[in-house]
């Protein structure tokens, strides 16, 4: 998932959503140790929640029919996602997409002063060019990925033709949407009230299914 995803399953509280934003930016054990507790432990579940994406069957499925180029699929994949939940907020939140985001807008520019540097840079365009609530148009989700290519030291070409697949392919990329998003609001939910949950839940599974 991406920025918005991200930020709305941490919506309980202004710290969790600082830490769900700063989850791509602080790397490592030792970094965790600037941010205090509430905003680390939501660092951690970012993490968690990355991993059940990457992991989970109909993301795996849908990165399969990027072909060649499913090494790059899943950065696409994050940023649809976000576009198919913005698409559809009234679906998953009562309250105004352009409310949440500006909530996450004023918690980023509130603490600027302490993000790390990349997120420092980028949180003055991404709060005036509303970013998040961008993602509702279709659009913006070739514009980010082509901004994030702009990012990559090799094979941006490559990560840019992934949207040539997705959009021949989007009704099925969709469904994978609907089967996977109502399974990460479960585990989300899970993380939060217990992390070792889902990793118990996981380990059942697959005790099961041997």
């Amino acid at each position: 998932m991406n920025y918005l995803a991200h930020a709305w399953l941490a919506r309980q509280t202004d710290d969790a959503i600082l830490g769900a934003m700063l989850g791509d930016f602080v790397h490592g054990q030792a970094a965790l140790q600037d941010w205090p507790a509430p905003v680390r432990a939501e660092i951690l579940r970012h993490r968690r929640i990355d991993r059940f994406t990457d992991t989970h069957p109909a993301v795996i499925a849908a990165r399969s029919r990027f072909g060649p180029l499913r090494r790059y699929a899943g950065i696409v994949l994050d940023v649809y996602f976000d576009h198919c939940l913005a698409r559809d907020w009234a679906r998953w939140d009562a309250r105004p997409l352009g409310d949440f985001t500006a909530r996450v807008y004023r918690l980023l520019a509130a603490h600027r002063a302490d993000l790390p540097a990349r997120l420092a840079a980028i949180t003055p365009r991404m709060c005036a060019h509303d970013w998040l609530g961008a993602y509702a148009r279709r659009e913006s989700v070739d514009t980010a990925v082509c901004g994030i290519a702009t990012r990559l030291s090799r094979n941006a070409d490559k990560l840019v033709a992934c949207l040539d697949v997705l959009r021949a392919d989007e009704t099925a990329m969709q469904a994978t949407f609907e089967a996977f998003f109502p399974d990460l609001l479960q585990a989300a939910a899970a993380l939060r009230s217990d992390p070792a949950s889902h990793q118990r839940q996981r380990n059942n599974a697959g005790c099961e299914a041997t």
